[in-house]
């Protein structure tokens, strides 16, 4: 059984511009890290000209396409009935996305097949995590 999902999606680059150009990203789930996802835009897409990803709680994607969610970084509220959108911050700006919501909502079904939503703690090594950190400690 796979622990990864990845699941592209199109994305749409909210813009000064009338039109929204559409952008490729990925939408990442690592049952090795339970709580989180990642987002992934690839080195064209972005004004760096490098990949760049966000990383941020499954809990907080799932949530925002009820109603607007998130303080910090990464904010997801959903847009319409078939839209979502994301906002990160950075220091150099805000970029803020939109998504299908019919996307989001089959990869968050995918990641709750592999890790259903409340047994993510049992994916956890704790004990390999702190023998990690105290390895070099003595």
């Amino acid at each position: 059984m796979s622990i990864v999902i990845e699941q592209p999606v199109e994305a749409r680059l909210v813009a000064a511009a009338p039109r929204m150009p559409s952008i490729p990203a990925t939408l990442h789930y690592d049952r090795r890290d339970p709580f989180a996802v990642r987002m992934t835009f690839p080195a064209p897409a972005t004004l760096e000209g490098v990949e760049v990803c966000w990383t941020f709680s499954r809990e907080l994607l799932a949530a925002g396409l009820k109603e607007a969610e998130g303080h910090g970084d990464v904010r997801v509220r959903p847009y319409g009935y078939d839209r979502t959108v994301l906002e990160f911050h950075a220091p150099e700006g805000t970029a803020v996305v939109h998504v299908r919501s019919s996307e989001v909502r089959r990869f968050l079904e995918a990641t709750s097949e592999l890790v259903p939503v409340g047994l993510e703690h049992l994916q956890l090594d704790l004990d390999h995590g702190l023998a990690e950190l105290m390895r070099d400690a003595c």
